[in-house]
C-alpha cells in the first residue's frame, strides 16, 4: 500500500478541492424556451456562452400543443435545481399538459395533467415552483393546480382550487416562495395563498392593488429571497409608463401595495408586465413589452423601495421581425445576473431572444444590447417565456 506524508496529503486535498471548484464553475448554462406552437409544441434549448452567445443544442417535442400567445406575465417555463431533480417544465396551453424534461439528459420525461376541468387554452398556463411543489395557473378554467414533484422530474397531481379576481379576471402572474403563493389577476386584483401543505389555501386577502384606480394593474410578480416583499410589474392602462408596485408580505399575506413610477420617475418606456429581481437583489429588471425595451431599476431589499436606474435603447428588429417583449431572466445565479435574456414575440414570424448587458457603477447604470442579439428561435412564432438553468437561488 502506498503511503503519503502529511504535506503531500494536504497538497492533494487542495488540488482536489480546486478541481471541484473548476467543475462547479464550468457547469453548463442553458436558456430554455417554450415555443408555444399550436401545431405541435416544442422546447428549444440553447447553451449559453462562447462567441455566438447562445448555441442551439436541442429541440424537444413536448407531444402537446400551445396557443402561440396569451398574457405577457404568464411563466410558461419552470426550472428546478435541487435535491429532487434538475428539470425543465413546459406548459402546453392548447392541450392542457405540463411536460417535464431532464436537465441532465435534455430528454423528455413525460406529460402530466391536472383535473379534467383544468384548462389554459384561453390565454396560457402559468408555472411556478416552490420546494417540492409545482403550481399551474389555468386561464380558461380559473383554477390553480398543485403538483408534487417526484424523483426524476415526475409530477403527481394533488388537486386544484378556484382562483378568480375581484372583478372576475382570470389568473395571470404567479410567484411561489416558502409557504406563500402570490397571484395577480387580469382585472388588476391580487391575492395570496398559503401553500404550507401543498394545496393552495387563500389567505383571505383578495384586493385591488393601490395602483388600480389610476389604471395600473399588476401583471408579473417576483418575491425577494427573504420572503419579505412581493414585487409587481404593472400593466399601465392609462399613461403607459414603467410602473412597479411592492407589497410587504412578511406577515404571510398581502398588504396594500406601494406604487413606484406612475409619474414617469422610472422612465417612459411603455408597459412593464414582466419583472425579474437580480440574484443579489439590487436590480429589478423590467420588460417593457410595448416599446421593445428593458428597464433596470434599483431595488432596496431592506425597505422595498424602487428607484430610477437605466433604460435600454429599443432592441434590434423591434416591429420588424418581432412585436412584443415577454419574460426576462438572467444568465448567472450570482451578482446582478450577467446577461439578461428577453423573449421577443414574433406574431406569426420567427420569434427571437434578445440579449442585454448591464453596466453598473455606484448609483448609475446602463443597458446595452450585445453584438450577437437577437438570437432567432426558428421553432416559435409566439415566444413569450424563456427560462435559465441553473436558476437563480430563490
Amino acid at each position: 500500500m502506498t503511503r503519503f506524508s502529511k504535506p503531500t496529503i494536504v497538497i492533494m486535498t487542495l488540488v482536489a478541492l480546486c478541481a471541484m471548484s473548476v467543475l462547479a464553475t464550468a457547469q453548463t448554462h442553458y436558456v430554455v424556451t417554450n415555443d408555444d406552437q399550436a401545431s405541435g409544441n416544442t422546447a428549444t434549448i440553447y447553451k449559453a456562452g462562447g462567441p455566438a452567445g447562445l448555441t442551439q443544442v436541442k429541440v424537444v417535442s413536448t407531444g402537446g400543443t400551445g396557443i402561440g400567445g396569451g398574457y405577457f406575465s404568464i411563466g410558461r417555463v419552470g426550472v428546478q435545481h435541487d435535491g429532487r431533480g434538475q428539470c425543465f417544465y413546459i406548459s402546453n396551453a392548447g392541450s392542457g399538459e405540463i411536460t417535464s424534461i431532464s436537465a441532465n439528459t435534455l430528454n423528455k420525461v413525460g406529460n402530466f395533467t391536472g383535473s379534467s376541468s383544468d384548462s389554459g387554452n384561453a390565454l396560457g398556463i402559468g408555472l411556478s415552483l416552490a420546494g417540492k411543489y409545482l403550481y399551474a395557473g389555468y386561464t380558461a378554467s380559473n383554477t390553480i393546480g398543485a403538483f408534487g414533484i417526484g424523483a426524476g422530474c415526475t409530477l403527481q397531481f394533488l388537486g386544484d382550487v378556484n382562483a378568480l379576481g375581484l372583478q372576475g379576471g382570470s389568473v395571470d402572474g404567479m410567484a411561489a416562495h416558502g409557504n406563500i403563493l402570490v397571484v395577480t389577476y387580469a382585472d388588476g386584483s391580487i391575492e395570496s395563498f398559503n401553500i404550507s401543505s401543498g394545496l393552495p389555501v387563500s389567505n383571505g386577502d383578495l384586493q385591488n392593488s393601490s395602483g388600480f384606480a389610476a389604471g395600473n394593474w399588476p401583471g408579473g410578480v417576483d418575491i425577494t429571497a427573504n420572503g419579505k416583499y412581493a414585487i409587481f410589474g404593472d400593466i399601465p392602462t392609462v399613461n403607459g409608463f414603467t410602473t412597479i408596485e411592492v407589497s410587504d408580505i412578511s406577515s404571510g399575506h398581502l398588504t396594500a401595495t406601494k406604487v413606484y413610477g406612475s409619474d414617469g420617475s422610472l422612465g417612459s418606456a411603455i408597459n412593464s408586465n414582466n419583472v425579474w429581481l437580480s440574484p443579489d437583489e439590487t436590480i429589478l429588471y423590467i420588460s417593457n413589452n410595448a416599446s421593445g425595451q428593458v428597464t433596470a431599476a434599483f431595488f432596496d431589499v431592506n425597505t422595498g423601495n424602487v428607484t430610477n436606474g437605466c433604460v435600454s435603447p429599443t432592441l434590434r428588429k423591434y416591429f420588424g421581425t418581432w412585436f412584443y417583449t415577454g419574460s426576462v431572466a438572467t444568465l448567472s445565479p450570482k451578482g446582478t445576473g450577467g446577461n439578461v435574456y428577453v423573449a421577443e414575440w414574433g406574431g406569426g414570424l420567427a420569434s427571437s431572444i434578445g440579449v442585454v448587458g448591464l453596466t453598473k457603477s455606484g448609483s448609475s447604470c446602463s443597458l446595452r444590447e450585445t453584438a450577437y442579439s437577437p438570437v432567432t428561435d426558428p421553432n416559435s412564432v409566439g415566444l413569450l417565456t424563456v427560462g435559465v438553468y441553473p436558476p437563480r437561488p430563490f
